[in-house]
């Protein structure tokens, strides 16, 4: 009788992470993430001016048109790419959203810590799986060059209806020229630039990757779905080696006004899990991580900083588009859970979607509370619950894998992380939670000890996704801060 091959999409896989990158507010790598993690050190700050002019788009009335009530976020400040370094000719950097620039760095970052560089690094079959949802505010601002036509008839009207047609033709040629100063040309360059659908294949084209690369939009949830279909390709296949992440650089008066309209801005401090939570507020960021199959990474003698056991997603079906549902959420957990085949009871910690929206947060706590206790069986109030967005806010699309790469740090290293800004826990856990507890100063493990760790993340429309994952090998010495884990202790 022949032997008979297994047929990959049958078998459960687990997944190495042997490489990380990042670049969030305040933290331009892994390491110095880490560090504010560990030392609850909050990013943010009154927006700047050249970002979102206070005088003219903040008012404090949630009521005015137009106007945010939130002037604060996470900001990345003082990041430029080297263009010429990386023999990007400058036409082609300047007709392209930032976002791409970014991706590409922090891709690069994540390559160069797993030890492979641009020539060195596999190409077959080699993808690139990353979140993103509206580019970056470059691209909305630069549309505002091919709106000129219509500034032009408005200027027009305006001047007939006040007499002023007799300084008309001075007045239109200043204007246009001061007008279209500040955008580059439109050029061969620019609508691949300008796209969301791009910024993977920039990547791809750039390190001659063959394995496939695209966006996942999946809103504020993209990131972790970038990482979910990225360890079902290395699972069946169909890839050896996944570049997965997210990128968000989408702080414009488009997301920021519309958001406080929907009144999920916080008026004063974000307080995650917290009684007091009424929003959040805004940051942005990008994360990469490199993945392989384990088997894979244990045969290439690659560094593993965890190890992905399952994964999972949901929709809310009827629920609702914005109204989150605990039971939908609990279902992405649950998938998860089993596909990784543990125990929900052994879960140390779930680094959570964690928003500090009043609703949000208490379903997301009643959701892990039903994943934990599905089996009938009350669970201990024994696993512990953080988010990273109670340090640099809710960064959307790369929100996910910011909570990922957290994740990983934190099962690595053997330590709970802290939440930070949480003061007066919030009343669900007395209620509808008792089988959760918020990590408040964060715990430090045995060094010998395993961690099981779950992360979540939810988007618009009712999508959900979660990932389990467990420690690795040894503690890198790459995530080892001076003194911030012994302050734990």
């Amino acid at each position: 009788m022949k032997n008979v091959k297994l047929n990959p999409l049958e078998r459960n896989c687990d997944i190495a992470v042997i490489g990380l990158g990042c670049y969030y507010p305040g933290a331009k790598s892994p390491l110095e993430l880490w560090e504010n993690i560990l030392a609850r050190r909050q990013q943010f700050r009154r927006m700047p001016d050249v970002r979102l002019p206070n005088s003219e788009y903040f008012d404090p009335d949630p009521s005015v048109l137009n106007k945010t009530y939130q002037n604060k976020a996470a900001v990345i400040e003082g990041y430029e790419f080297d263009w010429m370094g990386k023999r990007i000719p400058k036409q082609t950097y300047e007709s392209t959203d930032i976002v791409h620039w970014l991706a590409l760095d922090t891709a690069l970052q994540a390559i160069a810590d797993t030890g492979f560089d641009k020539d060195s690094i596999p190409k077959e079959k080699t993808g690139v799986i990353l979140g993103n949802t509206l580019t970056g505010e470059f691209t909305r601002s630069n549309q505002m060059l091919l709106r000129w036509p219509y500034v032009r008839k408005v200027l027009k009207a305006s001047a007939a209806q006040k007499g002023l047609t007799h300084v008309l033709g001075e007045l239109e040629g200043a204007m246009e020229a001061y007008y279209k100063s500040v955008f580059a040309p439109v050029t061969e360059d620019t609508l691949a630039g300008g796209l969301a659908n791009t910024v993977a294949g920039r990547i791809c084209n750039y390190l001659d990757l063959h394995g496939g690369g695209y966006i996942v939009d999946g809103a504020c949830s993209s990131s972790l779905l970038a990482v979910v279909t990225a360890a079902n390709y290395l699972e069946s296949g169909q890839m050896d080696m996944v570049i997965a992440g997210g990128v968000d650089i989408s702080l414009d008066t488009f997301e920021l006004i519309g958001f406080a309209k929907t009144r999920a801005l916080t008026p004063d401090e974000m307080r995650v899990y917290d009684k007091g939570g009424k929003g959040f507020l805004p940051g942005e960021g990008c994360g990469m991580v490199i993945l392989k199959r384990l088997e894979d990474a244990i045969k290439d003698n690659n560094q593993i900083y965890a190890v992905i056991k399952g994964w999972g997603i949901s929709s809310d079906g009827k629920g609702g588009i914005t109204a989150p549902s605990a039971t939908g959420q609990s279902r992405a957990l649950i998938r998860a859970h089993e596909k990784a085949g543990i125990d929900s009871n052994n879960l140390d910690f779930i680094e959570g979607h964690g928003t500090g929206t009043t609703v949000g947060d208490k379903v997301e706590l009643e959701g892990i509370t039903i994943a934990l206790n599905h089996k009938d069986k009350v669970s201990p109030r024994s696993c512990g619950v953080t988010s990273l967005k109670s340090i640099v806010g809710h960064t959307k699309a790369a929100a996910g894998i910011g909570a990922f790469i957290k994740t990983v740090m934190a099962v690595n290293r053997r330590v709970l992380p802290p939440t930070a800004g949480l003061k007066d826990l919030n009343d669900i856990f007395e209620e509808k939670a008792q089988s959760v507890y918020p990590i408040l100063h964060g715990q430090v493990r045995d060094s010998e000890s395993t961690l099981l760790a779950g992360v979540s993340a939810m988007g618009f429309g009712g999508i959900n996704s979660h990932v389990v994952m467990q420690s690795g090998t040894l503690r890198s010495p790459k995530l080892q801060p001076a003194l911030a884990e012994s302050k734990l202790m």
